[in-house]
């Protein structure tokens, strides 16, 4: 099959399309992806030695100090749907109709569509060109159960309530959106958001690992957990160096610290946040590596208990550190996860906040510090919680284990591959 993919948002969102990009690309079919993220002129050349046709799309960059400014807007917002409302109006709808423009570009040299569940503009241009469609969930906080809520836990029947009511908020936040594109191409409407746009496919991939995500019963048949989408290490995720392999190995497990996308990249924030970093690790007595794109120019030095990194492979360095410090990002969270490590969340987000739940329920994670509020101390009680608790340790290594196990890509093949076997046999 000629497929067509598209995603939109940090590398969390771009590395695990990449992986199954990769994969179908490795399973005999031609792969094009679209990409738009801030970081997007670091990935237009990624696929090319795998083979898959990256094209980024939506620029111009967002300036380093206008994404830093947007980013504490969007985290200092205590409401979740505003939260949400404000991401898109900032973020997303700047780059909406570029988007658009590639989606049906994607439709028209495309058999099959595979997009990020909140690719509006592919699932209506998919829809609009009669093409199938499948939806890429990277989080299961959005699909809704009355067996949980991200936001309470009250039981079947208050669950199912509390869903109602989410999906009447994220209607009014964001239906408009999908429905404005819709106008343009003289569909009607969309009634709901969930049903009509996130899930209005044959076949919707969650890419967590079944360690941490439990199908449930009510969700539709066309929901199918497949795992973790990871793939070996990408080059915009560098190397490890000499420095980096001589600290780890010249005493005690680092924690390891990073806020991925949700780091500030102008200085004064940027300084902050090592602030907040450095002093929480010398509290807790640890020995750190901090992630950090301008840790220089913010005045910092690395030292014996102390390594700045502008970027590092997750999947080899976390494996070798006694826990991670990290923002919540289903990415992050599942490779550190993978390398069986405890997690400290400080969150931005209140996906990020699930994802910090759904640790602690395993027993691998403390209870979640909030980015508006955090102080070096809490921070410095959290990872001497961790580093303090065997059964943390334990019980991470337990999970990583199962996650080991797990071929998200190979099954998330599989399963596109199974929608070209059903059509083939209903021609």
């Amino acid at each position: 099959m000629k497929i067509g993919m598209q995603t939109w948002g940090s590398h969390g969102d771009v590395r695990p399309f990449l992986a199954l990009a990769e994969g179908l690309q490795a399973a005999g079919h031609d792969v094009t992806l679209v990409i738009t993220t801030i970081d997007m002129d670091a990935y237009a050349q990624v696929g090319a030695a795998r083979g898959v046709k990256v094209v980024a799309v939506g620029e111009p960059i967002i300036p380093a100090d206008e994404a830093a400014k947007i980013l504490r807007t969007i985290y200092a917002i205590k409401d979740p749907m505003r939260q949400v409302g404000a991401l898109m109006r900032l973020m997303f709808a700047p780059v909406e109709d570029e988007m658009f423009a590639a989606s049906r570009r994607l439709c028209e040299e495309s058999d099959l569509l595979i997009g990020h569940h909140i690719l509006h503009p592919l699932q209506v241009a998919a829809e609009h060109a009669g093409k199938p469609y499948v939806s890429v969930f990277l989080s299961h906080v959005s699909l809704p159960t009355e067996h949980a809520h991200p936001l309470a836990k009250l039981g079947r029947t208050g669950n199912r309530l509390l869903w109602w009511l989410t999906r009447v908020m994220l209607n009014r936040v964001l239906l408009h959106y999908p429905n404005r594109l819709r106008r343009q191409l003289g569909m009607p409407p969309a009634r709901d958001l969930l049903d009509d746009v996130w899930l209005a496919t044959p076949l919707a991939l969650v890419g967590v690992s079944p360690a941490i995500c439990e199908r449930r019963p009510d969700w539709p048949a066309s929901v199918h957990v497949c795992g973790f989408l990871d793939m070996p290490n990408v080059e915009v995720e560098g190397t490890v160096p000499p420095a980096l392999d001589e600290f780890l190995a010249a005493g005690a497990p680092p924690v390891y610290m990073t806020l991925g996308s949700w780091m500030p990249e102008d200085l004064a924030a940027e300084k902050e946040t090592l602030t907040l970093f450095t002093a929480a690790a010398r509290l807790a007595g640890c020995r750190a590596i901090v992630q950090s794109p301008s840790a220089q120019a913010c005045g910092f030095a690395s030292d014996e208990n102390t390594l700045f990194v502008t970027a590092a492979p997750h999947h080899l360095i976390f494996p070798r550190c006694a826990a991670i410090v990290h923002h919540g990002g289903a990415g992050t969270t599942q490779s550190a996860t993978l390398a069986g490590k405890p997690s400290i969340v400080i969150a931005h987000l209140n996906e990020q906040e699930h994802w910090a739940s759904e640790l602690r329920r395993l027993g691998i994670a403390g209870k979640v510090l909030k980015r508006r509020s955090v102080t070096a101390r809490m921070l410095a009680d959290r990872i001497a919680q961790a580093l303090a608790t065997p059964e943390m340790a334990v019980k991470a290594t337990a999970v990583g284990a199962a996650m080991r196990k797990e071929n998200g890509v190979a099954l998330a093949v599989r399963l596109i591959g199974a929608l070209e076997t059903g059509a083939s046999q209903r021609r």
